[in-house]
Order: structure tokens, then C-alpha cells, then sequence
């Protein structure tokens, strides 16, 4: 799922005045022509025989028409939440809100109360629905309930030979990915090589100074499909659709890194630098202040093209691109930080499985599970939802390859044995929820979010969530109403969804869990029905 994030205060107001128009559009009144070749004003008056400024003359007519002064039609009323005393109270506002200004499109919500029991609304719960990132829910669940929130995944350095007395390796390195999303300078506060810069003194410290053999990027604890299905070709040159590799590091981004220089050319280094993904520099300076006119372009054989011209005053700057193929790429900067720490590979950077037999001379471990599910859902990761999901698929696959096909067997097999959901409730070709090919019901949310609650693992599992007016995605969202700080539910939103769902106690006290679903162009008015329903749940009180 796609998450859109307001950037600046123009980008704010720029959105607020769609807003506006799109609630109240000036429309002209009707005019008619009567017989005599006056006009009858709309309010059943009579014209004036003399022409006004708006008068014009229908060429070769001799008919005098009159455009009618333009007026504004009132907007409708903003939504206002409400503090409903009874369960049909609550029923009755919900379904106004969610029919009060939304113009097409269509709905799947459901609300319960977690305390209770008992169904508070339904609305087209069982339809399946596209989830955009709400999706991240089930994947989180998913894998808490499969490793446990302490969980941490392995990224290793291992050795394919024997090692002589003066340190020489005789066989291969292997780098092999465990579907670490946490291998990345997220949790590394070193520079962008972090991670591998790590591993290389790892590496030294056992003793290797020279590898007589190659370096194997090890990816195979995933299927070799990088783009899952479902991802629409103009994703993919954006970040937040970064390719899955069981070998993958800093979210499969890197930077390229582009500075004006006084003879007239110009630097372009790659960040991390990796022997695998040459940087081709077709770049010059130019005199003055001027920001950089460039193109990047990446090449089928994994180069990086990138040309055109920087202000010698201009100062460096940074463009992320994504990695097509990043188990190489990865490989590639563990082979640059070894020769940093003196370590020579005489071989070449290859893909393929290790040996069975290979000794482990490095490993780091990730941040534990509750820390990464917590990042993706505040913060919408999808990369880190494909790796999870494949993490998942690998443990429950007979050959120990985790893939998409054998994740979405996984999760209809929890949804049905654990949660007491509807198997065909859920169909995920991915784990983020950003495949056209995704539906969820909004009745399999809220069976998911209760059975989470009741699990040993639901305090990490709320805690992962964003908290409405305070914070991440959730930051603007609910302020100065009774739901601020109170609820919190993870968002899902592309060019035809906008959803949340997720938890909200109520002013009596009982936690009610919902899911609102809307799929259709007019996602602004559906994003003001949620955001009024939620703050009318935490207002919410019953005998």
C-alpha cells in the first residue's frame, strides 16, 4: 500500500484548497431562451432590455444571450464527531458519516467491541476489498504469532575451505542472506557501509587476510522473484516499491552522490560503494549556483548511468536510486569493506547457494521482531513487509524457500486454524499491500485485530501501531478530538484506497476494535468520514 506523507506547509495548504473546492464547486445558474429572443432569468423575472457587460450577441444570430453571475453553491456542513450513548446511537452516526459526503465509490467497515463481544456496526463487511496497506496488519500478526517479538534474523559471513597459517582462504566466502530487513543504516549509525563494514572486521578478526576463491552472495532463502505480483511498472522506480531479495540492505537503496569539481568535470561516487554496480560519470560543472540538471539511469547490466551538469557553487547532492538486483549489489560492498580492512577476495562476485558444509567466521543479528514490525507500521516499510512475509513462508516451506505463493498458504492457514476467520477472506500475493491483486474483508481485519489482542504478543502488537494526532502517519490526523493519544491503527492509502484499522477505547472504558475500508476516486471525503468516526468511537458510551 502507498502511504502519501504532507511534506511542507504549501504542499498542506495546496491540498486543503482541493479539499475545499472539491466540497463546494461554484456552479452557474441555468438560463433559458424564451421565444422572443429575451432571456428568462432562473428566478422567473423578467430581463432587461438594455444590454449589461455580460450581454453578448450570438454571432450571425441576432439573438442577445446573457451569462447568469456565477454563484456558489454552500459546501455541505463539515462532519462534526459525537459522543453516541447507546449502541444504536453509534450505529445510526457511523452510517451517516460514511454516506454524508462521499460521492462513489464503496465501503466495507465493520466495529467491535473487543470487551463486550458483540458487533457495534457492519457495512459490507464480507466484500473483499483492495487493503492497501492495512495489509501490513496481517503480516505483522503473521509473523509474531510464527517467531515470537524477541525474534532476531541473521545475516552471515561464512567460509567454503580451510584457512592457511598466513591467513589465506583457500575456497570461497559466502554472504549469506537470513530476510533481514534490519540490515540497513537504520540501526547502523555508521556510515551508509555500516552493516558490512561490520561484517568485514568480523571477517579480519578470524584470521582471513586473502580468499583464493570468489565471493558467493547467498539469496536463496527466497524465491528468485524480486517484484512481487500485482506491482504496478510504475512503481518500480520508486523507493517505496524496492526489490525482494533474502540479501538485501538499506531497504535496496543506494545513493548516488554527485559534487562540482574546479577542472570543469565533476564526482559521482556511489553510497555504499560496491565493486558490483560501476557508476558511469558523463557529468560536468558549470559556473554559477545552480542545482544540478541530470539524468540517472540504470542500465540492464546494473550499471548506473548518470549525466548532465552541476553549479560549481551548487554545493554536492544526493539522489537515491533503487537496486534492481540486490544480493550481488550487497556482496559487492561487503567486497569493498573487506579491502578496507585488508582483506583480499582474488575471485569474483557471484550469485548462488553456499555449501552445506561452510563454517559461519561472521554474523550480525537484527533488531528483535517487535522493534522492525514497529517501523513498518508506523511507518508503512514496505520492504520490510515482503521480507517478514517470506521469513514466515520460508519456515512453514517443505524446501525452506520462502516466496508469496507459499506466505498467502501461510496466512489463510492462521486466518482459519487460529484466528476463526474465513480462509477466503484474505488473498495476499504480497505482504504490503501495495499488489493490485490483494483483498481483505474489513470482517477479516477485525476478527485478525481480536485475536491479536487476546495474544500473548499483544502489547507489542498495539505498540506497533501509529497513535492518532501523535504520531508518524497518524501524526494529523484526529488532533484536538477525543480519539488523540487514544487511538491508534495502521493506515492504507494508493490512489483508490484510503483505510484504518486497528483499536480505540472507549469513553466507558471497553476497546473496540474496527476496520474501515473505502475503495474509489473520492478518498478525501472518505479519509473525513474516518477521521470523524474514529474520534465519535472514543466519545463512545453505553449503559
Amino acid at each position: 500500500m502507498i502511504c502519501t506523507h504532507i511534506s511542507s506547509p504549501r504542499r498542506a495548504l495546496g491540498l486543503l484548497l482541493l479539499f475545499a473546492s472539491a466540497a463546494g464547486l461554484a456552479v452557474p445558474l441555468r438560463t433559458s431562451v424564451a421565444q422572443n429572443g429575451g432571456v428568462r432569468p432562473p428566478n422567473g423575472g423578467t430581463s432587461s432590455s438594455k444590454a449589461s457587460p455580460r450581454t453578448r450577441t450570438k454571432s450571425g444570430s441576432g439573438v442577445k444571450t446573457t451569462r447568469a453571475s456565477a454563484t456558489r453553491r454552500p459546501p455541505p456542513p463539515a462532519l462534526r464527531y459525537t459522543a453516541p450513548t447507546s449502541a444504536e446511537a453509534l450505529t445510526a452516526d457511523i452510517g451517516t458519516f460514511l454516506n454524508a459526503r462521499v460521492r462513489s465509490g464503496s465501503w466495507g467497515a465493520m466495529i467491535v467491541s473487543v470487551t463486550r463481544g458483540d458487533t457495534l456496526f457492519s457495512t459490507n463487511a464480507g466484500n473483499l476489498m483492495l487493503p492497501a496497506s492495512t495489509m501490513k496488519l496481517f503480516t505483522a500478526a503473521l509473523a509474531f504469532d510464527t517467531f515470537g517479538p524477541e525474534h532476531q534474523f541473521t545475516t552471515a559471513v561464512l567460509r567454503d575451505g580451510t584457512v592457511g597459517a598466513d591467513g589465506t582462504l583457500t575456497g570461497n566466502l559466502v554472504l549469506r542472506g537470513g530476510g533481514d530487513p534490519g540490515l540497513s543504516t537504520r540501526y547502523y549509525k555508521a556510515p551508509a557501509e555500516g552493516p558490512m563494514a561490520s561484517l568485514a572486521r568480523m571477517v579480519a578478526a578470524s584470521g582471513i587476510k586473502r580468499v583464493n576463491g570468489d565471493l558467493i552472495a547467498d539469496a536463496s532463502a527466497f524465491e528468485s522473484k524480486r517484484v512481487p505480483d500485482g506491482w504496478l511498472a510504475r512503481y518500480l522506480e520508486s523507493g517505496y516499491a524496492a526489490r525482494v531479495s533474502a540479501l538485501s540492505m538499506n531497504e535496496n537503496l543506494a545513493t548516488v552522490v554527485i559534487a562540482p569539481q574546479p577542472n570543469g568535470s565533476a564526482s559521482v561516487t556511489l553510497d555504499p560503494p560496491s565493486s558490483t554496480v560501476p557508476v558511469i560519470n558523463n557529468m560536468r560543472t558549470v559556473a554559477g549556483s545552480r542545482a544540478a540538471k541530470l539524468s540517472i539511469r540504470r542500465l540492464p547490466d546494473g550499471r548506473i548511468d548518470v549525466r548532465g551538469w552541476i553549479g560549481s557553487k551548487a554545493g554536492s547532492r544526493s539522489y537515491l536510486v533503487v537496486i534492481d538486483d540486490p544480493a550481488p549489489w550487497v556482496a559487492g560492498t561487503l567486497r569493498s569493506a573487506l579491502i578496507a580492512q585488508g582483506v583480499t577476495v582474488t575471485g569474483q562476485v557471484r550469485t548462488g547457494a553456499g555449501s552445506a558444509n561452510a563454517v559461519t567466521v561472521a554474523s550480525l543479528s537484527s533488531p528483535p521482531l517487535a522493534r522492525l514490525a514497529a517501523a513498518m507500521n508506523r511507518e508503512s516499510i514496505n520492504h520490510f513487509a515482503e521480507l517478514l512475509f517470506r521469513d514466515v513462508a520460508q519456515v512453514n516451506s517443505p524446501n525452506r524457500i520462502g516466496s508469496a505463493e507459499l506466505g498467502n498458504t501461510a496466512l489463510k492457514k492462521f486466518m482459519s486454524d487460529k484466528v476463526g476467520a474465513a480462509s477466503n477472506d484474505v488473498m495476499a500475493t504480497d505482504g504490503s499491500g501495495l499488489s493490485t491483486l490483494d483483498r481483505v474483508t474489513a470482517r477479516s481485519l477485525v476478527q485478525l485485530l481480536s485475536y491479536a489482542h487476546r495474544s500473548s504478543w499483544s502489547a507489542d502488537f498495539h505498540a506497533s501501531l501509529p497513535v492518532a494526532g501523535e504520531s508518524e502517519l497518524l501524526r494529523h490526523r484526529m488532533r484536538y478530538t477525543p480519539a488523540q493519544g487514544n487511538l491508534h491503527a495502521k493506515t492504507g492509502t494508493t490512489n483508490d484506497v484510503i483505510g484504518l484499522a486497528g483499536y480505540v477505547t472507549a469513553r466507558d472504558g471497553e476497546v473496540l476494535a474496527f476496520a474501515f475500508l473505502y475503495n474509489g476516486r473520492d478518498r478525501w471525503n472518505a479519509k473525513e468520514a474516518i477521521d470523524v468516526s474514529g474520534a465519535t468511537l472514543a466519545g463512545f458510551t453505553r449503559p
